[in-house]
């Protein structure tokens, strides 16, 4: 397929602490038919895709260049209007893509030309707004004021804005208080995945599922030091196992481990410290003293092509 049908828009503000080659090649090479968009600053990723469906030659195909936060939004449209996806891999981490066995460009575009595809879960996050896609996770807590320091100093560049916002969170940390069936606990975090996940993580940022019809909720109670708070934040196997060894990492007994289908909860953060949350690295800020957080499981959401042999995707193509 020469990729005619398809809309690719790339975000090149995503993963810009990475190096890596510019795709613009490889889409005129191996998608020649497909219309290629570069988002610009401050463009609104909706208004470009609703543009194109409301043309002639509406693409049958979204295709997405960008990292974790830009792939969620453009699932999220992809699900609008009824459009199978071509998630490519150009951010820092690329959680979502690397589940599905997509590690470049080219795996992607190898699975689009195979006709290589899978049904993904999601889950629904609402906090007093319209509900948003989430691909891999919602924080409250130590991460989204991480996330929300390290963005007030996005212009001292990803490492050290990150190595200075992780210093002041640190200093900041408090507690929040959430409610969820009527008991109030005090927390330092909360992280619900999209599926099961690793049930040694806290910080569960990446799925481990495909078809996700469940949310693996980890929530971090505050009994602990504010070391172990931002510890527990360790998504990698090799750092956690690090920090476990050393008795940084929290304690079983201080994390309490859920699987449901939905999950409501009542945030309230201290006074003086942000209403935000994170879905797939995407910090949401909402009005001050708290929100009420929904978070629902749907399986089988949203058709993404992904290679044939990765989790859940049949291993001869369609």
């Amino acid at each position: 397929m020469d990729g005619r049908g398809v809309l690719i828009v790339r975000n090149a503000q995503s993963g810009t602490a990475v190096i890596r080659s510019d795709p613009a090649t490889t889409f005129a090479e191996r998608l020649p038919g497909a219309v290629v968009h570069e988002l610009a600053e401050g463009e609104d990723l909706a208004e470009v895709v609703g543009e194109a469906m409301k043309s002639a030659a509406a693409p049958d195909v979204l295709g997405i260049y960008g990292g974790d936060g830009s792939v969620s939004r453009m699932a999220h449209l992809a699900r609008q209007h009824d459009r199978r996806l071509l998630a490519m891999p150009g951010g820092t981490f690329n959680h979502f893509v690397r589940a599905l066995g997509i590690e470049g460009v080219d795996d992607a575009i190898d699975a689009y030309d195979a006709d290589s595809a899978v049904a993904v879960g999601v889950v629904e996050a609402t906090a007093d707004a319209e509900p948003v896609t989430v691909l891999n996770a919602v924080s409250i807590g130590a991460y989204p004021e991480l996330i929300e320091e390290r963005e007030r100093r996005s212009s001292l560049g990803k490492w050290i804005g990150g190595a200075v916002a992780t210093a002041v969170a640190l200093r900041r940390a408090e507690p929040l208080t959430i409610v969820r069936d009527g008991r109030r606990a005090r927390v330092w975090s909360v992280f619900v995945s999209v599926g099961r996940n690793d049930p040694d993580r806290v910080a569960t940022m990446q799925r481990q599922e495909t078809d996700a019809a469940v949310l693996d909720v980890r929530i971090h109670h505050a009994r602990g030091s504010k070391v172990r708070a931002f510890a527990s934040l360790a998504f990698g196997k090799r750092s956690a196992a690090v920090l476990r060894a050393i008795g940084l990492f929290p304690r079983d007994a201080d994390i309490e481990r859920l699987v449901v289908r939905e999950l409501e909860l009542q945030v309230r953060p201290e006074p003086g410290h942000p209403s935000v949350f994170v879905h797939d690295g995407e910090l949401e800020e909402r009005a001050p003293g708290g929100f009420t957080l929904r978070c629902v499981a749907v399986p089988r959401a949203l058709t993404v092509f992904a290679p044939p042999g990765a989790p859940g995707v049949p291993s001869s193509p369609r």
